[in-house]
């Protein structure tokens, strides 16, 4: 498929057969293709909890509202977002300032600098924090749900889950946020997959509001 294919084609798929599995390699492979996402500064700010064992899976279909394909679907991942970030202190941003001294893109001596500025852009107050974590792990879950469909994974995206409960049953830190779960399979070919519903076109999308 084509990129257009790709992106055409990528439905939220409402009934998985759970009888075919997907090749962990294949898991592997669209998480590593999906981890070339853009984001601010490099940060990062995404993790994802995998689960493939119906146990986990059905713990936390308790949590989504009962949705079957919660636990249909062979692999279902709850995707977090990290509010912390772009702090300090935070294995992913000194690695991110490590990797850019080695690329030649920073020195030791912008460290102070690159507290600062992170701090200015992502730290003004809960809000623009989670905007922060939010924006770039949604990214993250885009390119994730594409890289699957080019695979030949379908997927489907949810956010209809107590995200209190999400994070008490899996004992998540106070640092994640969860715009969404997405789970992953194939489409069980004994039901129907309904016609595309309406999207917006291209005079329904551009608006201006200074005119």
């Amino acid at each position: 498929m084509n990129f257009e294919q790709i992106f055409t084609n990528r439905r939220a798929i409402n009934f998985f057969n759970p009888d075919k599995p997907i090749d962990p390699a294949l898991v592997k492979k669209m998480v590593e293709m999906a981890a070339k996402t853009p984001s601010s500064f490099n940060l990062q700010p995404w993790s994802l909890i995998v689960l493939t064992e119906i146990d986990d899976k059905l713990r936390l279909q308790k949590c989504a509202m009962n949705q079957a394909k919660v636990s249909e679907a062979p692999v279902t991942m709850i995707v977090l977002a990290d509010d912390d970030g772009f702090q300090e202190g935070n294995k992913t941003v000194e690695r991110v300032f490590q990797e850019n001294i080695k690329a030649g893109a920073m020195t030791e001596k912008q460290r102070d600098w690159f507290v600062k500025v992170r701090s200015r852009l992502y730290g003004k107050d809960e809000q623009v924090t989670r905007g922060f974590s939010a924006k770039n792990t949604g990214f993250f879950a885009m390119a994730l749900m594409l890289a699957a469909k080019s695979l030949g994974i379908d997927s489907h995206p949810m956010d209809g889950f107590d995200q209190d409960k999400v994070i008490e049953e899996f004992k998540i830190p106070a640092n994640y946020y969860i715009p969404l779960l997405i789970s992953f399979g194939y489409f069980d070919e004994t039901k129907t997959l309904v016609e595309p519903k309406w999207r917006k076109g291209y005079d329904d999308i551009l608006v201006r509001f200074d005119e």
